[in-house]
Protein backbone atom coordinates (compact mmCIF):
# COMPACT_ATOMS: atom_id res chain seq x y z
CA UNK A 1 0.00 0.00 0.00
CA UNK A 2 1.43 3.50 -0.89
CA UNK A 3 2.01 5.35 2.91
CA UNK A 4 0.24 8.49 0.98
CA UNK A 5 -3.17 5.62 1.30
CA UNK A 6 -2.65 5.78 5.25
CA UNK A 7 -5.17 7.30 7.06
CA UNK A 8 -4.80 8.61 10.95
CA UNK A 9 -7.37 8.98 13.29
CA UNK A 10 -6.95 12.10 15.64
CA UNK A 11 -9.07 13.16 18.56
CA UNK A 12 -9.86 16.61 19.06
CA UNK A 13 -12.25 18.51 21.58
CA UNK A 14 -13.71 21.85 22.28
CA UNK A 15 -14.06 22.37 25.36
CA UNK A 16 -16.23 24.62 26.61
CA UNK A 17 -17.13 26.82 29.42
CA UNK A 18 -18.57 30.06 30.52
CA UNK A 19 -17.76 32.90 32.99
CA UNK A 20 -20.22 35.80 33.81
CA UNK A 21 -20.65 37.15 30.27
CA UNK A 22 -17.68 35.44 28.83
CA UNK A 23 -18.03 32.39 26.81
CA UNK A 24 -14.83 30.47 26.47
CA UNK A 25 -13.18 27.53 24.88
CA UNK A 26 -9.64 26.10 26.17
CA UNK A 27 -6.97 26.41 23.66
CA UNK A 28 -3.38 24.66 23.48
CA UNK A 29 -1.65 28.12 22.95
CA UNK A 30 2.87 27.48 22.16
CA UNK A 31 4.24 31.29 21.26
CA UNK A 32 4.98 31.61 17.54
CA UNK A 33 2.16 29.38 16.89
CA UNK A 34 -1.90 29.44 16.44
CA UNK A 35 -4.06 28.35 18.92
CA UNK A 36 -5.21 25.12 18.95
CA UNK A 37 -7.55 22.80 20.54
CA UNK A 38 -7.03 19.88 22.82
CA UNK A 39 -5.94 16.77 20.56
CA UNK A 40 -4.13 13.54 19.74
CA UNK A 41 -4.27 10.00 16.92
CA UNK A 42 -6.48 7.40 18.12
CA UNK A 43 -4.45 4.28 19.09
CA UNK A 44 -6.44 1.67 18.65
CA UNK A 45 -4.13 -0.95 20.73
CA UNK A 46 -4.30 1.69 24.05
CA UNK A 47 -7.34 3.10 23.78
CA UNK A 48 -11.10 1.32 23.78
CA UNK A 49 -13.06 3.56 22.51
CA UNK A 50 -12.87 6.93 20.99
CA UNK A 51 -14.01 8.98 23.47
CA UNK A 52 -11.93 7.08 26.21
CA UNK A 53 -8.88 8.23 23.92
CA UNK A 54 -10.33 11.51 24.06
CA UNK A 55 -10.29 11.90 27.41
CA UNK A 56 -6.99 10.46 28.05
CA UNK A 57 -5.12 13.38 25.65
CA UNK A 58 -7.36 15.68 27.16
CA UNK A 59 -6.21 14.43 30.78
CA UNK A 60 -2.78 14.64 29.53
CA UNK A 61 -2.57 18.24 27.80
CA UNK A 62 -5.27 19.98 30.27
CA UNK A 63 -5.70 18.54 33.52
CA UNK A 64 -9.25 18.52 32.74
CA UNK A 65 -11.29 15.43 33.72
CA UNK A 66 -14.12 16.11 31.18
CA UNK A 67 -17.60 15.39 32.30
CA UNK A 68 -20.46 16.25 29.61
CA UNK A 69 -18.46 15.29 26.35
CA UNK A 70 -20.63 14.71 22.82
CA UNK A 71 -19.30 13.92 19.71
CA UNK A 72 -19.55 16.31 16.59
CA UNK A 73 -18.59 15.25 13.64
CA UNK A 74 -15.99 13.52 11.27
CA UNK A 75 -13.74 15.92 10.02
CA UNK A 76 -11.86 13.93 6.92
CA UNK A 77 -11.30 17.19 4.04
CA UNK A 78 -7.72 16.38 2.03
CA UNK A 79 -5.30 18.52 2.95
CA UNK A 80 -7.05 19.78 6.73
CA UNK A 81 -4.08 18.35 8.66
CA UNK A 82 -0.59 18.62 7.05
CA UNK A 83 2.20 16.08 8.55
CA UNK A 84 5.16 17.64 10.17
CA UNK A 85 6.97 16.55 7.09
CA UNK A 86 4.45 18.32 5.12
CA UNK A 87 4.38 15.56 2.62
CA UNK A 88 1.59 14.80 3.14
CA UNK A 89 2.20 11.07 3.75
CA UNK A 90 -0.68 10.28 5.82
CA UNK A 91 -4.58 11.57 5.42
CA UNK A 92 -5.71 12.63 8.85
CA UNK A 93 -9.24 12.02 9.70
CA UNK A 94 -10.23 13.97 13.17
CA UNK A 95 -13.05 13.30 15.18
CA UNK A 96 -14.60 16.22 16.85
CA UNK A 97 -16.28 16.51 20.62
CA UNK A 98 -18.06 19.38 22.53
CA UNK A 99 -17.40 19.42 26.05
CA UNK A 100 -18.79 21.19 28.72
CA UNK A 101 -16.90 22.23 31.73
CA UNK A 102 -16.45 25.08 34.51
CA UNK A 103 -13.58 27.01 34.80
CA UNK A 104 -10.59 25.70 36.49
CA UNK A 105 -6.68 26.26 36.79
CA UNK A 106 -4.95 25.64 32.95
CA UNK A 107 -2.23 23.55 32.49
CA UNK A 108 0.96 25.34 31.38
CA UNK A 109 0.71 26.01 27.41
CA UNK A 110 -3.38 25.63 27.41
CA UNK A 111 -5.49 28.96 28.43
CA UNK A 112 -8.98 30.10 28.41
CA UNK A 113 -10.05 32.50 25.32
CA UNK A 114 -13.23 33.87 24.89
CA UNK A 115 -14.97 32.57 21.13
CA UNK A 116 -16.10 36.01 20.00
CA UNK A 117 -11.80 36.10 19.64
CA UNK A 118 -11.86 33.81 16.47
CA UNK A 119 -15.83 34.32 15.73
CA UNK A 120 -16.71 38.49 16.37
CA UNK A 121 -19.01 38.73 13.87
CA UNK A 122 -21.33 36.21 15.95
CA UNK A 123 -21.71 38.60 18.84
CA UNK A 124 -24.83 40.34 19.22
CA UNK A 125 -25.89 41.19 22.09
CA UNK A 126 -24.81 44.90 22.37
CA UNK A 127 -25.32 45.62 18.45
CA UNK A 128 -25.44 44.35 15.44
CA UNK A 129 -21.28 43.96 14.84
CA UNK A 130 -20.26 46.99 12.77
CA UNK A 131 -17.27 44.30 10.83
CA UNK A 132 -20.35 42.83 8.82
CA UNK A 133 -21.24 45.89 7.11
CA UNK A 134 -17.90 47.54 7.10
CA UNK A 135 -15.95 45.19 6.10
CA UNK A 136 -17.61 41.56 5.53
CA UNK A 137 -20.83 42.86 3.08
CA UNK A 138 -18.93 44.29 1.18
CA UNK A 139 -16.37 41.72 0.65
CA UNK A 140 -18.90 39.19 0.16
CA UNK A 141 -20.38 41.39 -2.12
CA UNK A 142 -17.40 41.50 -4.29
CA UNK A 143 -17.34 37.35 -3.79
CA UNK A 144 -20.75 37.37 -5.49
CA UNK A 145 -19.44 39.69 -8.45
CA UNK A 146 -16.18 37.82 -9.21
CA UNK A 147 -18.33 34.20 -9.59
CA UNK A 148 -17.72 32.56 -12.90
CA UNK A 149 -21.37 32.19 -14.24
CA UNK A 150 -24.88 33.85 -13.42
CA UNK A 151 -25.71 30.40 -11.94
CA UNK A 152 -22.97 30.38 -9.16
CA UNK A 153 -23.51 34.13 -8.30
CA UNK A 154 -27.00 33.35 -7.71
CA UNK A 155 -25.77 30.63 -5.50
CA UNK A 156 -23.64 32.95 -3.77
CA UNK A 157 -25.97 35.71 -3.19
CA UNK A 158 -28.24 33.41 -1.54
CA UNK A 159 -25.65 31.70 0.87
CA UNK A 160 -25.16 35.61 1.43
CA UNK A 161 -28.39 36.51 2.12
CA UNK A 162 -28.93 33.08 4.56
CA UNK A 163 -26.32 33.87 6.53
CA UNK A 164 -25.92 37.86 7.01
CA UNK A 165 -29.08 38.70 5.66
CA UNK A 166 -32.38 39.62 7.17
CA UNK A 167 -33.45 37.37 10.79
CA UNK A 168 -30.19 36.60 12.11
CA UNK A 169 -30.21 32.93 12.54
CA UNK A 170 -27.42 32.38 15.75
CA UNK A 171 -26.92 28.58 14.72
CA UNK A 172 -25.67 29.01 11.23
CA UNK A 173 -21.83 29.71 12.84
CA UNK A 174 -20.21 27.11 10.46
CA UNK A 175 -22.30 28.13 7.46
CA UNK A 176 -21.08 31.92 7.73
CA UNK A 177 -17.52 30.69 8.48
CA UNK A 178 -17.44 28.77 5.66
CA UNK A 179 -18.69 31.28 3.09
CA UNK A 180 -15.87 33.67 5.10
CA UNK A 181 -13.63 30.79 3.94
CA UNK A 182 -14.28 30.80 0.67
CA UNK A 183 -14.58 34.11 0.16
CA UNK A 184 -10.96 34.43 1.61
CA UNK A 185 -12.09 36.39 4.11
CA UNK A 186 -10.28 34.22 7.34
CA UNK A 187 -6.42 33.63 7.23
CA UNK A 188 -6.79 30.02 7.15
CA UNK A 189 -8.10 30.09 3.01
CA UNK A 190 -4.38 31.61 2.64
CA UNK A 191 -2.91 29.27 4.84
CA UNK A 192 -4.31 26.56 2.69
CA UNK A 193 -3.72 27.60 -0.32
CA UNK A 194 -0.12 28.94 0.39
CA UNK A 195 -0.54 32.77 -0.46
CA UNK A 196 -0.10 35.80 1.48
CA UNK A 197 -2.80 36.82 3.42
CA UNK A 198 -5.17 39.82 2.10
CA UNK A 199 -7.56 39.82 4.91
CA UNK A 200 -8.20 37.98 8.50
CA UNK A 201 -11.05 38.41 10.23
CA UNK A 202 -11.11 37.21 13.35
CA UNK A 203 -7.76 35.06 14.93
CA UNK A 204 -7.16 31.67 13.21
CA UNK A 205 -6.60 28.63 14.64
CA UNK A 206 -4.49 25.69 13.33
CA UNK A 207 -5.18 23.11 11.12
CA UNK A 208 -9.30 23.59 11.01
CA UNK A 209 -9.61 23.59 14.45
CA UNK A 210 -11.69 27.27 13.65
CA UNK A 211 -14.34 25.31 11.79
CA UNK A 212 -14.28 22.40 14.49
CA UNK A 213 -15.19 24.99 16.89
CA UNK A 214 -17.90 26.78 14.84
CA UNK A 215 -19.18 23.76 14.70
CA UNK A 216 -19.90 22.78 18.47
CA UNK A 217 -20.85 26.88 19.01
CA UNK A 218 -23.73 25.47 16.36
CA UNK A 219 -24.31 22.75 18.52
CA UNK A 220 -24.55 24.08 21.59
CA UNK A 221 -26.45 27.14 20.41
CA UNK A 222 -28.80 24.59 18.87
CA UNK A 223 -28.63 22.44 21.65
CA UNK A 224 -30.02 25.22 24.45
CA UNK A 225 -33.56 25.33 22.93
CA UNK A 226 -34.42 22.13 23.48
CA UNK A 227 -31.94 20.16 26.37
CA UNK A 228 -30.43 21.95 29.91
CA UNK A 229 -27.22 21.92 28.67
CA UNK A 230 -26.68 25.43 29.99
CA UNK A 231 -27.04 23.93 33.30
CA UNK A 232 -23.30 21.98 32.93
CA UNK A 233 -21.56 25.46 32.65
CA UNK A 234 -23.32 26.52 36.35
CA UNK A 235 -22.39 26.79 39.74
CA UNK A 236 -24.75 24.46 41.90
CA UNK A 237 -26.27 26.95 42.83
CA UNK A 238 -27.16 30.94 40.59
CA UNK A 239 -29.43 33.99 40.24
CA UNK A 240 -31.50 34.24 37.92
CA UNK A 241 -29.99 36.95 36.29
CA UNK A 242 -26.73 34.99 36.10
CA UNK A 243 -28.43 32.47 34.66
CA UNK A 244 -29.33 34.56 31.06
CA UNK A 245 -26.27 36.41 31.13
CA UNK A 246 -24.69 32.61 30.78
CA UNK A 247 -27.46 31.82 27.86
CA UNK A 248 -27.49 35.48 26.30
CA UNK A 249 -23.18 34.87 26.09
CA UNK A 250 -23.56 31.55 24.78
CA UNK A 251 -26.60 32.41 21.85
CA UNK A 252 -24.58 35.82 21.30
CA UNK A 253 -28.01 37.81 21.51
CA UNK A 254 -30.05 39.48 24.36
CA UNK A 255 -33.27 37.86 25.88
CA UNK A 256 -36.37 39.59 27.14
CA UNK A 257 -36.21 39.78 30.89
CA UNK A 258 -39.49 38.95 32.31
CA UNK A 259 -40.38 36.46 29.08
CA UNK A 260 -36.64 34.51 30.46
CA UNK A 261 -37.94 34.22 33.58
CA UNK A 262 -41.38 32.97 32.65
CA UNK A 263 -39.90 30.31 30.61
CA UNK A 264 -37.80 29.16 32.93
CA UNK A 265 -40.66 28.71 35.43
CA UNK A 266 -42.98 27.67 32.89
CA UNK A 267 -40.62 24.86 32.18
CA UNK A 268 -39.76 24.03 35.61
CA UNK A 269 -35.95 24.09 35.05
CA UNK A 270 -35.13 25.46 38.54
CA UNK A 271 -36.06 25.79 42.15
CA UNK A 272 -35.58 28.18 44.81
CA UNK A 273 -32.78 27.09 47.65
CA UNK A 274 -34.27 29.44 49.88
CA UNK A 275 -30.96 31.57 50.14
CA UNK A 276 -30.23 34.63 48.67
CA UNK A 277 -26.68 36.58 47.06
CA UNK A 278 -25.96 39.81 47.76
CA UNK A 279 -25.21 42.36 45.66
CA UNK A 280 -23.55 45.31 44.89
CA UNK A 281 -26.69 47.41 44.10
CA UNK A 282 -29.88 47.00 44.83
CA UNK A 283 -32.18 44.40 46.66
CA UNK A 284 -30.39 40.43 47.65
CA UNK A 285 -31.18 38.17 44.18
CA UNK A 286 -32.64 34.66 45.12
CA UNK A 287 -30.35 31.62 44.47
CA UNK A 288 -32.01 28.75 42.57
CA UNK A 289 -30.46 25.16 41.33
CA UNK A 290 -31.20 22.85 38.56
CA UNK A 291 -34.05 20.68 39.15
CA UNK A 292 -32.77 17.57 37.61
CA UNK A 293 -36.07 15.80 37.91
CA UNK A 294 -36.93 17.82 34.59
CA UNK A 295 -35.25 15.07 32.06
CA UNK A 296 -37.95 12.59 32.98
CA UNK A 297 -40.55 15.32 33.34
CA UNK A 298 -39.92 16.62 29.81
CA UNK A 299 -39.21 14.95 26.46
CA UNK A 300 -37.67 18.90 25.39
CA UNK A 301 -36.67 21.03 28.42
CA UNK A 302 -34.56 23.63 26.89
CA UNK A 303 -34.44 27.67 26.78
CA UNK A 304 -36.31 28.20 23.74
CA UNK A 305 -34.67 31.71 22.31
CA UNK A 306 -38.44 33.04 21.19
CA UNK A 307 -37.88 35.28 23.83
CA UNK A 308 -34.90 37.29 22.05
CA UNK A 309 -34.55 40.51 21.94
CA UNK A 310 -31.72 41.98 19.40
CA UNK A 311 -31.17 45.71 20.09
CA UNK A 312 -29.87 47.95 17.30
CA UNK A 313 -30.27 45.03 14.53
Amino acid sequence: MNPKDNVSIGLSAAIVSVEGERPSVLVVSHEGADDALPFGPFNPVQHRTLESGLRKWVGEQTRFDLGYTEQLYTFGDKGRHLSSSGDGSARVVSVGYLALTRQGKEAPETQWRGWYHYFPWEDWRDTRPAMIDSAILPALKKFVKDAPNAESAELRRERVNVCFGEGWDEERVLERYELLYEAGLVEEFYRDAGKPVKQALGTAMQFDHRRILATAIARLRGKLKYRPVVFELMAPTFTLLELQRAVEALAGLRLHKQNFRRLVADQGLVEGTGKWAATSRGRPAELFRFRREVLRERQAPGVRLGVRRIKNA
